[in-house]
């Protein structure tokens, strides 16, 4: 009975040996692997390899991407695990035209630029040239690009600073369409309103309005028109009930402005 012991102890000799020169091979295996991961992390943190080689911008109209990736200074030689993403978020907030941005990544080597401008709300004529007013009532004078008013009207007389203010907050509240629709806008003081508005719209219509509720008070210009002839020319007085004047003094009958 001992000698059968033995013998079955020596038969499984070499199979335990086998045993144990695996699990040391896999522990070798595992300690090569993690000592060549700390490596490729050391070299691709210290190396060029993990610097910020594109920079996306997304929602920019009138500002060009070039102008954002240059303010950014991402592509000078900058990790993108270490860069400053509240210095760039503010330093972009400070262009004049730049409201909010936003950074982020994506691997393996991009930064994602994403901004909203400010809007151009109306154009001021300026020695010949159209400068924008964005929505903030600001005038934009630092660009060196040729203004043309294709997306919002001009404006004419607002010479106060407060004015210019309200003027650009009513025209912010106004609805996309309506907006498109005014050709120019005149603050044209009289007597009895020193903030009358004359309004030219796109469709031939004048508009005699006042700033105070501009936004509000112009709000039914589309319903308005729709009541009127095809061919009929004349002025819609919009401050309280609005009316149509027939630029040959002839009124619609019925409303009376208040």
């Amino acid at each position: 009975m001992e000698k059968k012991k033995v013998v079955e102890i020596e038969e499984r000799i070499p199979t335990l040996k086998e045993r144990r020169k695996q699990r040391a091979n896999r522990r070798l295996i595992l300690y090569v692997s993690v000592f060549f991961l700390l490596m490729t992390m050391v070299i691709y943190f210290q190396s060029s390899f993990s610097h910020v080689k594109e920079v996306e911008v997304i929602g920019n109209q009138h500002v060009t991407e070039e102008e954002v990736t240059s303010l950014s200074n991402l592509l000078e030689d900058v990790s993108i695990w270490r860069y400053d993403k509240d210095g760039i978020e503010e330093r972009l907030e400070a262009h004049p035209e730049i409201g909010t941005v936003t950074l982020s990544r994506r691997l393996p080597n991009t930064i994602v630029i994403q901004m909203d401008e400010l809007s151009r709300i109306a154009y001021v004529v300026e020695d010949d040239s159209y400068l924008p007013v964005l929505e903030t009532g600001d005038i934009l004078r630092e660009t060196d690009r040729r203004e043309q008013p294709y997306d919002a009207p001009v404006i004419y007389g607002f010479s106060q600073e407060g004015e210019l203010r309200e003027i650009a907050s009513e025209l912010t509240i106004l609805s996309g369409s309506l907006h498109q629709r005014i050709s120019e806008i005149h603050l044209s003081p009289a007597d009895n309103d020193p903030l009358q508005l004359k309004v030219f719209m796109n469709d031939g219509f004048e508009v005699h309005s006042t700033l105070r509720n501009f936004s509000e008070r112009i709000t039914p210009y589309p319903s308005i028109v729709e009541e009127l002839e095809a061919d009929q020319e004349g002025v819609i007085h919009m401050r309280m009930s609005p009316y149509f004047e027939s630029y040959t003094g002839e009124e619609d009958e019925g409303e009376t402005e208040e």
